[in-house]
C-alpha cells in the first residue's frame, strides 16, 4: 500500500484538494493519502520547502511526497520525481526542488507530459500517480521517464554570513504567529564559537539568550528558542509576535514595496551579533 503525503498552495476552499484526491485513487485505489498542508502561501518558495523538508524527514522510508506549489510557473513540459534519503518526492520542474533538499538529489527522473495534453492540476495528478503506481510495481526507471533529467534549480534561501554577525530572513510564520528565521541551530553554535550574542529584530527589539520553551519567560515577553525542527524561533509566551513586532515573512515582505503599508513598517531578517 504506498503511502503519499500531499503538499500544496490550493487552499480548501474550493473542489480541487478533494479532486485531486479522487483522481489519485482512481488510478491506484491502494493509495493511503496523508496531508501535510493545504496552506502555503501563493508562489512563496522558502515558505514550502521549509514546510515540506521539515515534514518529510519524519515519515516512513520510501514514502511518495508530491508537491503542487507553483506547478505553472512556466508552460510545464515534465514533473520531476527524486529518490533522496530514501524518500521520493514528485514536484513541478520549478527550481523548487533544491530548495527543499538543500543539496542535489541521488536520483531524479523526468516525467514527460504530453504536449497535446491540457495541462491542468488533475492531469499533472494522473502523470504523478501512474509513474509511483509503476515505481511501486517494479517496473524499470527508463519505462517511466528520463533519468538523471536536466531541470530548474534554485538556491535556498541561506543565512548571511559575518565574523561576528549571522543574518537570516523569516521563511514562516505559524498558526500562533511564531516567528521562523532560517538559521538552525547548528548554524547558530557553529558561528557563535561560544560568545554571548544579542538578537536583534525589528531595529530596537534585542534578545540576549535561548530559551528552551515558552515558559521560560513570563506571559506576554519575548523569547527566541529552537524549534523541534531545528530552526530559530522568535515568539511571545501566551502572544503573537509577528503581529506585536510587525514581522513577515520574506516572500510575503519583498511584495510590500520598500515595506510601507497602512502606516506600519514590515520587516523580514534578523540578526545576531557575537561578542568580538
Amino acid at each position: 500500500m504506498p503511502l503519499l503525503t500531499l503538499t500544496s498552495d490550493i487552499g480548501e476552499q474550493d473542489y480541487l484538494v478533494g479532486a485531486v484526491k479522487g483522481r489519485l485513487l482512481c488510478i491506484n485505489p491502494d493509495f493511503k493519502i496523508v496531508d501535510i498542508t493545504h496552506r502555503l502561501s501563493p508562489f512563496n518558495y522558502p515558505q514550502a520547502a521549509y514546510v515540506c523538508r521539515n515534514a518529510i524527514k519524519n515519515f516512513p522510508e520510501f514514502t511518495y511526497h508530491i508537491v503542487l506549489v507553483n506547478l505553472f510557473e512556466s508552460k510545464p513540459e515534465q514533473l520531476l520525481l527524486a529518490f533522496h534519503n530514501n524518500q521520493y518526492l514528485v514536484c513541478a520542474d520549478n527550481g523548487l526542488l533544491g530548495m527543499i533538499l538543500e543539496e542535489r538529489p541521488e536520483m531524479v527522473l523526468g516525467i514527460p507530459l504530453e504536449k497535446t495534453a491540457i495541462k491542468n492540476t488533475l492531469y499533472c495528478m494522473d502523470v504523478a500517480a501512474k509513474a509511483i503506481t509503476q515505481i511501486n510495481n517494479g517496473a524499470p526507471m527508463h519505462q517511466i521517464g528520463t533519468p538523471d533529467t536536466s531541470f530548474l534549480q534554485k538556491n535556498p534561501l541561506r543565512p548571511t554570513l559575518g565574523e561576528d554577525w549571522i543574518e537570516g530572513q523569516i521563511i514562516f510564520i505559524d498558526n500562533f504567529e511564531n516567528v521562523i528565521v532560517n538559521i538552525t541551530q547548528d548554524q547558530f553554535e557553529e558561528q557563535r564559537k561560544g560568545r554571548r550574542f544579542k538578537i536583534v529584530f525589528k531595529r530596537d527589539e534585542v534578545i540576549e539568550r535561548i530559551s528552551g520553551s515558552y515558559a521560560d519567560v513570563p506571559q506576554g515577553e519575548k523569547l527566541v528558542l529552537f524549534n523541534s525542527a531545528g530552526y530559530m524561533e522568535i515568539a511571545i509566551n501566551k502572544g503573537n509576535a509577528a503581529g506585536l513586532f510587525g514581522l513577515k515573512g520574506y516572500n510575503e515582505a519583498s511584495q510590500q514595496v520598500n515595506s510601507m503599508v497602512q502606516n506600519r513598517l514590515f520587516y523580514q531578517t534578523v540578526k545576531v551579533f557575537f561578542e568580538q
